[in-house]
């Protein structure tokens, strides 16, 4: 809400856009559920925007609309502000190797033991498909030890 007033004070029409969408989609989403979210449903929120505004940029590149291309990155930049910076593919497979040993995973069967554990620990800091290419990767080097 202190953001949103400073953008007003300054007159930055996007960021004021960007931080009013985002803070119905929040209120929304608790009169759904009919409780304050915590603070890791609010992340998903602004990384359903975030992706919202990546798959918009790209269909307005496909259509060739630099004008509608440069206001959604604009509003994408600011989304990006308010979630934590994504873990490199170094963090995520050390990650992985730890859940890995903690489980006791052994080769590409024992996926299932290791994603839900390893997923919700990353959630917000790395995507799905990453975190599943890694995890693939590592059970399957353990095969070939």
């Amino acid at each position: 809400m202190a953001d949103l007033a400073e953008a007003m004070k300054k007159g930055d029409q996007t960021r004021r856009s960007v931080i009013r969408l985002v803070r119905a989609s929040i209120v929304n989403a608790e009169i759904a559920q009919q409780r304050p979210l915590d603070e890791g449903e609010v992340l998903r929120i602004i990384q359903k925007e975030a992706q919202e505004h990546r798959d918009s940029i790209a269909e307005f590149k496909k259509g060739n609309r630099s004008d509608l291309v440069a206001k959604e990155e604009a509003e994408l930049a600011v989304l990006l502000e308010y979630l934590p910076q994504p873990m490199s593919r170094e963090e995520i497979e050390a990650a992985a190797r730890s859940v890995i040993g903690e489980v006791g995973a052994r080769g590409p069967r024992d996926k299932g033991k290791v994603m839900p554990k390893l997923v919700a620990q990353l959630r917000g800091r790395a995507e799905g498909r990453e975190i599943n290419a890694v995890v693939s990767e590592l059970l399957e080097n353990l095969t070939d030890s």
